[in-house]
């Protein structure tokens, strides 16, 4: 049986985040010698290279390696959880929250504001980007969980729905659509659309658009909801976003914006909480989900009614 330390899981747990031995040695307090040596033991106690050590190359974790990496980073999880259950104290600690960048400002805000009233010795590290970034960070670790759209996730997710939300079409007050109580794709067809490019929502307009035997007429693709919307308000096109709850139709330069349901639906799906299946969600990681559905849940279609309400009481 190998036998080795937390603490050596620990050190070797937090390579993947440095390119060079000296590097992670200066991070962990270490002197750069003590952490190879660390590193050696490792490696003769499970019998496999887990590392390849160069000075003009750097710092290289193999396959197993990274593999290894991911695991230590599980059992140091759990060991900590092991700890806190025998304290039987509160929720404490730190929980590492994921958030696609299209949505973040309606969720976020709304998690840091009240989950930290109930939980106040849990502190909550929040990371935003797209699936490309999101993804991999909770497959090595670096995420506990993350708040994404229900859309093209590849398989090996645990997931629990917060809400739900549909593609909406995003128009100036004066656009000739926004008197209507809803619109149709196809009317949107022939208009200049700013495309919001990210995934998964650019595939998701194609697709809908596809759905109906139409093509969108992009005048332009934007990396930014709220370009998306800065864009619309000066009635330059219109855009399709998916419903957000805590969303007021108004652009960032403050210019009223007109937010229709689409008719027929194009797109209806869940913002969900995700995690890999093969790994367990901390208690605190669980309470931080259990705030977002409490907070969040059902509000994705209530928000919607509201602002474009609130849309049609501008114009």
């Amino acid at each position: 049986m190998a036998e080795f330390t937390l603490r050596q899981l620990e050190l070797f747990s937090a390579l993947p985040d440095f390119t060079t031995l000296s590097a992670a040695a200066e991070r962990l307090h270490i002197s750069e010698s003590a952490l190879s040596q660390a590193i050696t033991s490792l490696e003769k106690a499970v019998g496999v290279q887990l590392c390849v050590r160069r000075k003009a190359r750097g710092l290289q974790l193999t396959p197993a390696g990274q593999h290894f990496a991911v695991r230590a980073r599980g059992i140091l999880r759990d060991s900590q959880e092991l700890a806190f259950e025998l304290q039987g104290g509160a929720l404490r600690g730190p929980v590492r929250l994921g958030c696609f960048a299209s949505f973040a400002t309606s969720v976020i805000p709304e998690i840091l504001d009240g989950f930290p009233r109930r939980y106040p010795e849990v502190s909550v590290e929040v990371t935003v980007g797209t699936e490309e970034e999101l993804l991999p960070a909770l497959e090595s670790g670096q995420l506990d969980v993350a708040v994404v759209y229900d859309m093209f996730l590849p398989l090996g997710y645990a997931q629990r729905e917060i809400y739900a939300t549909e593609l909406e079409a995003v128009l100036h007050p004066e656009h000739p659509l926004a008197g209507k109580d809803s619109v149709d794709l196809a009317d949107l067809a022939g208009e200049p659309l700013v495309m919001y490019d990210s995934s998964p929502s650019i595939t998701n307009t194609h697709r809908a658009f596809a759905a109906r035997g139409l093509r969108p007429t992009v005048l332009t693709s934007v990396p930014q909801v709220i370009l998306v919307q800065a864009l619309v308000g000066r009635g330059l096109g219109y855009g399709l976003l998916m419903s957000r709850p805590n969303s007021a139709p108004v652009s960032v330069e403050g210019r009223p914006l007109a937010v229709r349901p689409l008719r027929p639906s194009a797109t209806r799906t869940h913002v969900v909480a995700i995690w890999p299946e093969d790994m367990s969600l901390s208690p605190r990681a669980e309470a931080l989900v259990d705030y977002a559905v409490e907070a969040l849940g059902g509000r994705g279609e209530a928000g919607r009614g509201a602002h474009t309400a609130a849309g049609a009481a501008r114009e």
